[in-house]
Order: C-alpha cells, then sequence, then structure tokens
C-alpha cells in the first residue's frame, strides 16, 4: 500500500540496504533527496514540525533518522501525520480527545508530545528507556491532571524481539495492581512484553503523582491481526479497572483518523486514509494485474 501510495504522488523511490551490503531499490522507501524535503509527511506544517521534534527530541529517545526521513512503513512518522495536527493546535486535540475517549469530554488538552517518556532510567519508574510514541496531557474541569499515552502500530505485530526486562519489574508489576497474576510468564516476552512495559509506565506516573489518573491506548489498524490478537490477549490478563488505575483500550487506526476528519480538516484526515487505510490501492492493482495478463 506504501509503494503505491509513493508511486501515486510521485515521490521518487528509496533503496533498502541489506544486512550483507547489498542495495536494491524498494517502493515502501522514499528517496533519500525527497526524505530530506519532508516528503514522508503528509504537509509541509507537519514536515517542519517533525524536524522541530527531531531537533529537540528528549535525551534518550529511540528515533531512527533514516526510518523516520524515507521509510513509508514505520510508525515513526504515521505517528506524526496523525498527531501532528493536533500537536499544531490544542483545540482541536480537545476535541479529537472526545471524540476517541467520550468520558473526556470535560478536559482540555494542554501539551501533545512525541516519542515522550515522563523519565528514562528513574529509579520511581521503570528503569529503563520505555516510552510512550506519544502522549496527551490534559485538564479537567475539577483542575485535576491526566494523559493519554499512546503506542501506534501499523506494520509491527508485536512479535519483535525484545530486551530482557530489568530486575525492577519483578517489583514494579505487582506494586502496580494492573494484573490478574504479576507473575505471568507472557507478560514478559513477546507479543506482550511492550503492551506491559507502556501501561506499567503509565501506572508508575500515576503512582508518582505526576497526574490524577491515566491511560494506555495503542492505536493499530483493524486488519493487522498481530497487533489486534496481542492487545486482546495482554487485555484477558488485566484485573478489572479501578479508581487509581492507568486504564487500556485499543482504537483502530481508522477510527482515529475518522475522528480527526469529523473534528477538524476532512481533506486531511481523507489524505491520511487514502495513504494508511485504503485497499482500494490494492484492489485497483490487482484488477490492473489481471486486466495485463488476461489480455496476452
Amino acid at each position: 500500500m506504501q509503494a503505491l501510495w509513493r508511486a501515486e504522488t510521485e515521490i521518487p523511490i528509496g533503496t533498502h540496504t541489506a544486512h550483507d551490503g547489498t542495495s536494491r531499490k524498494l517502493g515502501s522507501r522514499i528517496s533519500d533527496t525527497a526524505g530530506q524535503a519532508g516528503r514522508n509527511f503528509m504537509s509541509t506544517d507537519v514536515a517542519r514540525l517533525a524536524w522541530r521534534e527531531f531537533a529537540y527530541r528528549e535525551p534518550g529517545s529511540m528515533i531512527d533518522e533514516h526510518r523516520l526521513w524515507t521509510n513509508a512503513l514505520s510508525s515513526q512518522p504515521l505517528t506524526l501525520n496523525v498527531m501532528g495536527p493536533l500537536r499544531l493546535d490544542t483545540k482541536l486535540a480537545t476535541k479529537v480527545l472526545g471524540a476517541i475517549c467520550p468520558d473526556l469530554t470535560d478536559a482540555t488538552v494542554d501539551a501533545v508530545l512525541f516519542e515522550h517518556s515522563p523519565g528514562r532510567r528513574v529509579e520511581s519508574l521503570t528503569q529503563d528507556r520505555t516510552a510512550w510514541d506519544a502522549v496527551i496531557t490534559y485538564v479537567r474541569e475539577t483542575g485535576e491532571t491526566g494523559f493519554v499515552a499512546l503506542e501506534f502500530k501499523y506494520t509491527e505485530t508485536c512479535g519483535e524481539r525484545q530486551k530482557e526486562l530489568r530486575s525492577r519489574y519483578d517489583e514494579l508489576i505487582p506494586a502496580t495492581g494492573l494484573f490478574i497474576d504479576p507473575a505471568a510468564v507472557e507478560l514478559r516476552g513477546p507479543p506482550l512484553q511492550q503492551l506491559m512495559r507502556e501501561h506499567v509506565l503509565a501506572q508508575a506516573t500515576i503512582m508518582r503523582g505526576d497526574h490524577s489518573e491515566g491511560r494506555f491506548i495503542v492505536v493499530a489498524p483493524a486488519l493487522n491481526q498481530p497487533v489486534q490478537d496481542a492487545c486482546a490477549r495482554y487485555a484477558a490478563n488485566l484485573a478489572p479497572p479501578s479508581e487509581g488505575k492507568a486504564g487500556f483500550a485499543v482504537i483502530t487506526l481508522e477510527s482515529f483518523i475518522a475522528a480527526l476528519g469529523e473534528q477538524g480538516d476532512e481533506a486531511y484526515a481523507a489524505s491520511l486514509y487514502r495513504r494508511y487505510c485504503d485497499w482500494s490501492l490494492i484492489d485497483d492493482e490487482i484488477e490492473a494485474n489481471f486486466a495485463m495478463r488476461s489480455a496476452r
């Protein structure tokens, strides 16, 4: 889909270099020149924001510069393309927040942050470099503050190799009260480990007193079945929701984009959908290929 979008928008093709040093053209890659010009982003404003966010990234943030600029499949540019308009317009962010989280219609967004952690390698949190792709912070009408931490997945599966957990988790996982069985082995490896780490980070942030409430949300395409399955398995490990505990939810990328369109720029949302979710790109290619073969 990304290769077809790149061709449709006439962005020059880029190359992929394998581990053995060999290179080849790859449809989902954007040329270095086009990447540096911001063509991996959906508007000039978002491209400008991407440059600023990269320049002022948090110390220790895990941003792969080459993937950000030239990999059309990467969830890093996806996050900026979806969340960028919210970062640039907190009034829009407030509307979208209320649309995706109906219980937060009384909340006013005060910030949208990217590749954010409230404290990397900090003893009071997870003591590692776990971070969220994006986080929305808000203030309720009561004056209480909260946050929505977001993890974006596109082609990722949650099955990617994970590092061994730090010993801090042996103490922190039970202390959060998030899980039915804090000792469950499947929480500590793929495909659930990353979800657990980010959710535990959210709860540790609340326990530290940074905010009164918070939640962790995964955003992924409806047809990314490995991620949807991993999230369902993860949710099955969670204790019933209760006051003071970080919530967990899954939102499809399609519904998030729809909320952005309903609350803001319909044309921008339509272009996002066309790029990331429109399977008619694939259908048209199949039909064209069939017609070509049938004509032989």
